[in-house]
């Protein structure tokens, strides 16, 4: 009973947290006077992705790295195939040649670097360190090309609150995904002991689910707003922070060991979803109900795989 409140509870603080975080984060760049894209790669992102960084971070540090790298690289399949697919059946919605030249073209690099990272079994600290470089100058490079369009008056999570209140909303977010996190890892990583789960099976999918909530509710709302940009945004901002600022964050507070399923199959299949996003997003610049049925499709195929996989751990 004590572990079923835990795990709800962790669930329950992320959803909150990430709620409060993009609000505040919305209402702080609106102030700044940002783009809409910008908020939606670099401030939504960035901050719906504060989940997967926490619970990533807390599983290295709690020796269960299986969880940390199951999430980062299940967290990107889940923005792809569920949350993206979801918001484009609920309400198709525009692209940009900006989102899918700039952006998606990152989303692919950043994949493919840790791709070649993890292969090498382990990814190590000065790997780590390389990606929060790189991370940094993505943020700057994505700042520095924005056509400085201003945020409109009506988009998702920011209405018209001041700046002072916004900032409230972001670190009291903040302190909540933290703890949510905390419980989130502590009673996933029992639950993998009880029922004999591999702990890259609980990342890829219970975890990955959990912190990619933020993204599900920001994304959804978003795209029934016709607020293409920031819900595109969002994903790609969002895949982005995963592969290079999580993976990068997680592997210098300790070195993430990879398995060789995750080497052979798991990270493969994130490239490969990946490269499917951009043939989506680019083909006549709109991510149609039918792409987005069948995106969710390929989902419940990958959840249907992954569910395979229970029992089949090794008792400690």
């Amino acid at each position: 009973m004590t572990l079923a409140i835990e795990l709800v509870g962790g669930f329950l603080g992320l959803l909150v947290g990430g709620e409060l975080l993009v609000r505040g984060a919305s209402g702080v760049a609106r102030r700044l006077g940002l783009s809409a894209l910008v908020v939606g790669v670099v401030i939504v992102g960035f901050g719906t992705s504060t989940p997967e960084l926490v619970t990533s971070v807390e599983a290295a540090l709690a020796g269960a790295p299986g969880i940390a790298v199951g999430n980062i690289v299940g967290s990107n399949i889940a923005n792809i195939l569920l949350i993206l697919g979801l918001a484009a059946a609920l309400c198709p919605f525009v692209t940009s040649a900006k989102s899918v030249i700039r952006d998606g073209s990152i989303v692919i690099a950043t994949a493919v670097a840790f791709a070649l990272a993890a292969w090498t079994g382990t990814i190590e600290r000065w790997v780590g360190a390389l990606f929060v470089v790189a991370l940094v100058a993505y943020m700057a490079f994505a700042l520095r090309s924005d056509g400085g369009q201003a945020v409109s008056e009506d988009a998702p999570g920011e209405g018209a609150t001041p700046l002072r209140l916004s900032v409230v909303f972001v670190l009291v977010g903040l302190v909540v995904i933290v703890v949510g996190a905390h419980f989130l890892v502590e009673s996933a990583v029992e639950l993998a002991r009880i029922f004999l789960v591999p702990e890259e099976v609980i990342g890829l999918t219970m975890v990955a689910v959990g912190t990619s909530l933020p993204e599900l509710a920001t994304t959804i709302v978003a795209a029934m707003r016709r607020h293409s940009q920031i819900a595109l945004g969002n994903v790609l901002g969002s895949n982005v922070y995963n592969t290079i600022g999580i993976g990068g964050i997680t592997a210098l507070v300790a070195p993430i060991p990879v398995s060789a399923t995750m080497m052979t199959i798991d990270i493969p299949l994130m490239l490969a979803i990946s490269v499917l996003l951009m043939v989506v997003v680019a083909t006549g610049m709109r991510v149609t109900r039918w792409e987005g049925l069948a995106l969710l499709g390929l989902y419940v195929v990958y959840m249907a795989y992954q569910a395979s996989f229970a029992g089949t751990a090794t008792p400690a």
